[in-house]
This record gives structure tokens, sequence and C-alpha cells, in this order.
């Protein structure tokens, strides 16, 4: 092996390892308090889906890549190549709705009572229910049609038709298609990237409002300071710009990748380290937090 396949290999080992060792910690964590009876917040009840869509971001991207990178090729049959593609963009597509409905649930919760907002506080919880049980069934839906243009490396051997990745192949297309396939899988992420810079920004603009309201009154900016809202909204707000800067890197290597007709193993390595970045690091943030 080249050092160069070294290096990604451990990269692409050490991601997997501690992304899985950190989701697994939540899980256990969240067991403990379902089993000694502890009642959760609804954004706990949220984080618990973004951790299943990290585990399949790491566990269908992940592993994978980790085995290819050690040199072992077209080890997976055409069925499981589907198959795994299809698990990684729906665990993706869960991952960014679930931090977008986190930071407008939190943005909603923090609003002033005299806001707009104050109506939807009580009816906000069964509103985002529906849309994170919503965002599962649209992922699945918007993402029927890549297991139908993926297939195994040794599946087809004319390879002329095929643009070839490290484990897997897709069908080859013309620009013109790779174009609009591109826009309509890009269209519900960017929507949600929208929504969630929106709530992001509006949960800032509260807090700074509050300090300056608050920055001669020692006590109240000290009580509001360290208050279980002050400190979820950091959580979240630390979460989605992590989110915001890790999938903005992806989303641009995974465009170049969808436009160009040859692909190229560096190219296809960074744009899955950078996918893997966030289900890695998402959850050290919450347990430091």
């Amino acid at each position: 092996m080249e050092t160069s396949d070294i290096v990604i290999s451990v990269i692409f080992l050490s991601q997997t390892i501690f992304g899985i060792l950190g989701n697994s910690f939540l899980v256990y964590h969240y067991l403990m308090l379902y089993f000694v009876g502890s009642r959760l917040k609804f954004t706990d009840w949220i984080l618990q889906h973004l951790i299943a869509a990290n585990f399949l971001t790491l566990l269908c991207k992940g592993v994978p890549h980790t085995v290819s990178a050690f040199g072992i090729k077209d080890f997976l049959s055409d069925i499981e190549c589907k198959l795994i593609f299809y698990l990684h963009r729906i665990g993706r597509g869960v991952s960014i709705s679930s931090t977008c409905f986190l930071s407008v649930f939190q943005a909603i919760t923090i609003s002033p009572k005299a806001s707009r907002w104050t109506q939807l506080k009580v009816k906000s919880p069964s509103y985002i229910t529906s849309c994170v049980y919503m965002s599962w069934v649209l992922s699945f839906i918007v993402n029927i049609f890549f297991p139908m243009y993926i297939t195994a490396r040794w599946y087809d051997k004319n390879m002329t038709h095929l643009k070839v990745f490290q484990f897997c192949a897709a069908v080859q297309h013309d620009k013109t298609f790779n174009i609009i396939s591109a826009v309509y899988i890009s269209i519900p992420d960017v929507l949600l990237m929208l929504l969630m810079l929106w709530s992001s920004g509006y949960m800032v603009c509260i807090l700074y409002r509050h300090k300056q309201r608050m920055k001669h009154i020692h006590r109240s900016n000290f009580s509001f300071r360290f208050s279980p809202e002050f400190r979820a909204t950091k959580t979240i707000l630390l979460l989605v710009s992590t989110f915001v800067f890790f999938y903005t890197i992806s989303c641009l290597l995974q465009i170049n990748l969808a436009l160009t007709l040859t692909t190229n193993s560096l190219w296809v390595n960074l744009a899955s380290v950078a996918s893997a970045c966030f289900p890695t690091v998402s959850p050290f943030l919450v347990i430091c937090r």
C-alpha cells in the first residue's frame, strides 16, 4: 500500500471507531434514563433520531470505505451495494432534517412570550413529531432511484458505461442527466438548510437582545446564562454550525463527483471523509455539553 492509502485507511478507521463509540455512549445514556424512569426533553427525542441517522451513515459508508481503503476490493454483492448506498442517503437526509427540526424547536421554545410564536409553543411538539417521521418517509421516497443506478464493480464487466467508485459503481449518464439529478436531490436539503440557518439566526438575535437588556442586571444575567434553556440553545447552535460547515464541504465534493464523467479516488475519499465528519463529531459535542 502507498503512504496516501495508509493515511486514508487510518482516517476512515478512526472516524468509524470513534463515531460508533460516541453514538453508542449516547444510546447507552438514553437507555439508562429510560430504565430509571427519567423524563426526557423533546430535544432528546429529536437527538435520538439524529443518533439513528449517524449510525446509518457510519455503518453504510465508514465501514465499507475502511475495508476498501485497506486494499480489499469487490467484497460487496450487487444487492449489498444498492442497499448500502440507499441507506446512506436515507441517513444523510434524516441527519439534516433532525438537525433542522432541533434548531426550529429550540427557536420556538426560547422565543419571547409576546412574540407570534406563543401559540406554537404548545403545539410545536406534535407538529415537529409529524415532521420528523415524515422526514424518514421522504428520505425513503426521494432516494428510491439510487438503487436503480448503483451496482457492484464486478457485476458488469463493461466498465465503459460505469462510473467506478471505491467498492461500487454507478451507471454512467450524460452531463444533463447528472445536473438534473443533482438539482432534484439537493432541493429538500437546500430548503432544510435555509430553515436551519433562519432559526439559528433567530436564536442568536434572541440571545443577543436578552444580553443587551440584562447586562446591567447582573443577577438576572447570571441566572439566564446558566439556565437549562441557555445551555441547550448554545449546544444546538454549536451542532448546527458544525453540521453546516461539514455538510457544505461534503455537498460541494458530492456535486463535483456527480458532474464529472470520470472519478478520481482522491475526490471520492475526500467526499466520504467529509460526509462522516458530522456523525463522528456530533455525539461528542452533545456529551461535552
